[in-house]
């Protein structure tokens, strides 16, 4: 007897994929997990995806095409790469674990090509070669991806302790930083207590590390150019 299909669609399997991502991160994700969400049994899902990883895939395909409909940056290689930076940075930070996912598969979908492309394209009209240009890339997207990632673990790391205490302990940390010496913890302790770290995970911040990375761009075609 031919089995039936599940009444259950592909956008709500990553509709829900992306809700249970949001609750319990990437470590607790399961088919299982999805499964009950969705109210049905585990392997009804594989009449969609043959596996976790083919959906990690697809997830990640989603969110590459938003970025490619997102990203409409016009003007010479920076503003483009700026503009692509920007769009990238705005879309992961709207889909938990979405750097993740990202990070950890590979370019195997037709939007996850579409958005590698696009990206290499800011760089065609510079006159580096065509490996400094795609590593010209790929280091301005790591660094989107780390940006996004550390804000992430951040955001959930102090979700965590105000959680188990009630409040972040920053009373403990002026102790222990008061207690340390000042080679052991002078310019730490003193960028703690003006504020400084205040600013990891800022729009100030993500603006300032991408701006090096651009003049680093550019120093490197001047000196070729000489």
């Amino acid at each position: 007897m031919k089995k039936q299909q599940p009444q259950i669609s592909e956008d709500k399997i990553l509709e829900a994929s992306w809700e249970l991502l949001g609750e319990e991160g990437i470590e607790k994700f399961s088919m299982r997990r999805l499964a009950d969400r969705l109210g049905i049994q585990a392997p009804s899902l594989y009449w969609y995806f043959k596996s976790k990883h083919n959906l990690y895939q697809r997830l990640a395909n989603q969110v590459s095409k938003i970025i490619v409909e997102e990203f409409h940056s016009e003007g010479d290689w920076k503003e483009q790469l700026t503009g692509l930076a920007v769009t990238v940075r705005s879309v992961l930070g709207r889909y938990p674990c979405s750097t993740q996912l990202m990070m950890m598969t590979l370019p195997h979908e037709p939007d996850i090509i579409r958005f590698t492309n696009r990206l290499l394209l800011c760089m065609e009209s510079t006159p580096l070669e065509q490996e400094q240009k795609f590593q010209a890339t790929l280091t301005l997207l790591n660094y989107v991806f780390y940006f996004v990632l550390d804000a992430y673990e951040h955001q959930r790391n102090v979700t965590a302790i105000v959680k188990e205490q009630g409040e972040l302990p920053s009373g403990e940390m002026t102790r222990l930083l008061d207690a340390m010496s000042e080679a052991d913890a002078g310019m730490f302790r003193r960028m703690y207590k003006s504020g400084t770290f205040e600013l990891m995970g800022s729009d100030r911040a993500f603006e300032f590390g991408l701006k090096l990375i651009l003049l680093g761009i550019e120093q490197v075609i001047e000196e070729q150019g000489k």
